[in-house]
């Protein structure tokens, strides 16, 4: 066979199975100069992200909450007894009512904030006469209360003076706008009828005082503690018919006695 009619070589055509690229057919070219763009990376841990990028946590738009002010206010109130001399089941306590705001009737004891130029024991004086109607004169102390609320955009620690009082002159009267009812409630029937438990507790402090009273006389009594008159005018939070359950935000109180008036 001459060379010219020698058989040329076959060429091999590779196989179209299996060998197409996964991607676009612009990516099989071997054009560099305009290298196909690769995805972007995503966030690295320990790296900051842009506060401002949307992300599962923030696309509903919430905003950190910001930090609320703290005030304090101090207010005091007392529990008047008629009878504080004689028999144990002729003694009754002056109690005020306030409907919440799911409709119940909560029993407690009258209180009101301190006013300027006011001592503790003057404001307690002054506030059950406002909210009852009736006079009254301190005897002893029968212990403070208080609590954390959260109202009108601040977080509020309330403290609120109670004081022994002996019953003098007046008749019960609601025209307090703040106050629903008043009544004398039976001083053993306390415990059932006061909404909170710290009031309960002090009227068991009340029964305590009023025992030594009758048996040694007033100076068996403890000494009332010191109390300047106010200085400065303090705010007044609308908290009179609200529970602290009804608060989005309570605390904890110091004397751990459970929830507040």
């Amino acid at each position: 066979m001459s060379e010219g009619e020698r058989a040329k070589p076959r060429r091999r055509r590779g196989r179209r199975r299996g060998r197409r690229s996964a991607g676009p057919p612009e990516a099989a070219t071997s054009d560099t100069a305009n290298p196909p763009t690769a995805p972007l990376p995503g966030p690295v841990p320990g790296h900051q992200v842009d506060s401002q990028a949307k992300s599962p946590s923030n696309r509903s738009g919430r905003r950190t909450p910001e930090r609320l002010r703290t005030v304090h206010e101090t207010s005091a109130g007392g529990l008047v007894i008629d009878g504080i001399d004689g028999p144990a089941d002729g003694q009754v306590a002056a109690l005020i009512g306030r409907v919440d705001r799911r409709g119940r009737m909560l029993w407690s004891l009258p209180k009101g904030h301190i006013e300027q130029g006011e001592t503790a024991e003057q404001t307690a004086i002054r506030e059950v006469a406002e909210e009852t109607g009736i006079q009254g004169s301190v005897l002893a102390a029968l212990g403070s209360i208080d609590y954390w609320f959260v109202t009108e955009g601040r977080r509020v620690h309330k403290t609120v003076h109670h004081y022994l009082m002996r019953f003098l002159d007046g008749e019960l009267s609601d025209e307090d706008v703040e106050v629903t009812e008043v009544a004398w409630v039976p001083l053993t029937d306390l415990p059932s009828r006061l909404a909170y438990a710290d009031e309960r507790k002090l009227a068991e402090v009340a029964g305590q005082l009023i025992a030594k009273l009758q048996a040694d006389g007033p100076g068996s009594l403890p000494p009332l503690p010191p109390s300047s008159p106010r200085r400065r005018p303090q705010t007044h939070s609308h908290t009179r018919n609200r529970r602290p359950d009804d608060t989005p935000q309570t605390g904890r109180r110091a004397n751990g006695c459970g929830q507040g008036p």
